[in-house]
């Protein structure tokens, strides 16, 4: 990891605990975690309820004050536990979005948006307050209705005033607490395009939090996968869906195919051949390093992609690298079939074409495409 770009986030190995109200033993929302936020990069925590996404977020903000590790921003350390540093959150160069909005009710929508200029920490004088909000009204859309209250924006355009004020307040890294999930999914998909296209306007470094793997997927330059307080894997969006680093990854980024592994042996064209229930499949894509292909290992996953299986009638009769299951279920989507299929007691998800035809109870033969088969360590 970098630690010399202006104007970015560094962390480094923190952690946040909270005792036990019956105990004294420790309980780590954060454990450990690292990473870094180039400048002008929109990066995303991602990961399930509970994983410290939010809490991380926190403690960038300075809302959260860490129980260990270090806290960088542009070039400046805001957090260090050895130093004994801890700089405010309202000193720290930053302006936060929160899923609320936290959009005041009884202010105008000009209002709203001038309000860090006339109290916050990069304040401005005079009739350039007005004329600044009303140019970032317009970029945003809401220029016609500075003049109303707050409360009669829909929640789009809230979530676009609360965008617009955050920038307002000059902010070297913008920080935003999953500031879609309350709205529908449609108005979601098109105001997250905006979101993207405002932050590569504007130029701000971004720290996002989700648990929607669709949406970080869409909006970030990298994404930071987290799982009960640690980083999974830290990677761009297609290395992520192509090359999951662990079996966790895989199944909670897009839909994933996980077959147990019993035994693993390598080839000399880098393939990994993963002995598993349905039969051998090769893999030339791995999470393991080549010490862990000798012959003997044990343990891990196939993981293939639902859009990857490729399915066929069963005539002619499966070939070395094919198999046979049986449709448990078929499901005609319009532009594809989804089908749940089973081979030794297996299911596998199969995204098919449209005009495959297959039907519960009948028999198909299944291949896996080596090129998109993952063998993963863990």
């Amino acid at each position: 990891m970098t630690t010399d770009t202006v104007n970015s986030i560094v962390i480094t190995e923190l952690r946040k605990s909270y005792e036990r109200v019956t105990g004294s033993e420790t309980t780590y929302a954060v454990d450990g975690v690292s990473f870094d936020v180039p400048k002008g990069q929109f990066v995303t925590l991602l990961g399930p309820s509970g994983c410290g996404k939010t809490t991380t977020l926190r403690c960038v903000a300075g809302l959260e004050r860490a129980t260990g590790g270090r806290i960088e921003m542009g070039g400046q350390v805001v957090f260090d536990v050895p130093q004994k540093r801890f700089v405010r959150p309202e000193d720290r160069p930053i302006a936060m979005v929160p899923q609320s909005y936290g959009i005041w009710p009884h202010m105008t929508v000009l209002d709203n948006a001038a309000f860090p200029m006339r109290h916050g920490r990069n304040r401005r004088k005079g009739q350039d307050i007005r004329k600044r909000a009303m140019e970032m009204l317009e970029q945003v859309g809401l220029a016609p209705m500075a003049d109303r209250w707050a409360t009669q924006l829909s929640g789009g355009q809230q979530q676009r005033l609360a965008f617009a004020r955050a920038l307002l307040g000059d902010p070297e890294v913008l920080l935003l607490d999953e500031p879609l999930s309350n709205l529908d999914a449609k108005l979601r998909a098109k105001l997250r395009q905006e979101l993207r296209s405002f932050q590569e306007q504007f130029g701000v470094t971004a720290l996002y939090v989700t648990h929607d793997q669709a949406e970080a997927l869409a909006l970030s330059d990298t994404v930071v996968v987290m799982n009960q307080g640690h980083v999974e894997q830290i990677d761009r969006p297609e290395q992520l869906y192509d090359h999951p680093g662990s079996s966790f990854v895989a199944d909670f980024i897009g839909s994933a195919n996980l077959l147990p592994v019993q035994d693993v042996s390598s080839r000399g064209d880098g393939g990994v051949v993963a002995k598993t229930d349905v039969g051998p499949v090769l893999c030339l894509r791995s999470s393991a390093g080549r010490d862990q292909h000798r012959a003997g290992t044990t343990g891990g996953f196939v993981c293939v992609r639902p859009e990857d299986v490729q399915v066929r009638a069963v005539s002619p009769a499966p070939a070395d690298d094919e198999f046979t299951a049986t449709v448990e279920s078929s499901e005609f989507l319009g532009d594809r079939l989804e089908l749940v299929i089973r081979a030794a007691d297996i299911p596998i998800t199969v995204s098919a074409r449209a005009g495959l035809g297959c039907r519960p109870g009948e028999d198909v033969v299944v291949r896996f495409d080596p090129a998109t088969a993952s063998y993963l360590a863990s």
